[in-house]
């Protein structure tokens, strides 16, 4: 399996993803190429997958959402963020079932 969309910076990670909004439900659904997909049950107008994409992200790892930082891929399914002071476990949290 790959790695690719799990990058360790120091103090940050980055995280490449590929995200499908309007889904049923939010939830992670595994490595999608090189990028981790995630379904999002908000809809992709007016910012609202990309408010709900952090929320969900930051639940996830035990994060503030301003700790979140979308660097590029505003209005594109595939995004990249950046993560200042993840946890020390944060890949095993966003790849293990909830």
């Amino acid at each position: 399996m790959t790695k690719n969309w799990f990058r360790e910076n120091g103090k940050t990670i980055t995280l490449t993803l590929h995200v499908q909004p309007g889904a049923k439900k939010t939830e992670i659904a595994g490595i999608h190429g090189d990028a981790l997909k995630i379904r999002l049950a908000a809809p992709p107008v007016d910012g609202k997958a990309n408010d709900a994409l952090i929320a969900f992200l930051a639940g996830r790892l035990g994060v503030a959402k301003s700790a979140i930082l979308l660097k590029s891929g505003q209005s594109a399914r595939d995004k990249k963020l950046e993560i200042a002071a993840p946890p020390p476990d944060a890949r095993e949290r966003l790849l293990t079932e909830d």
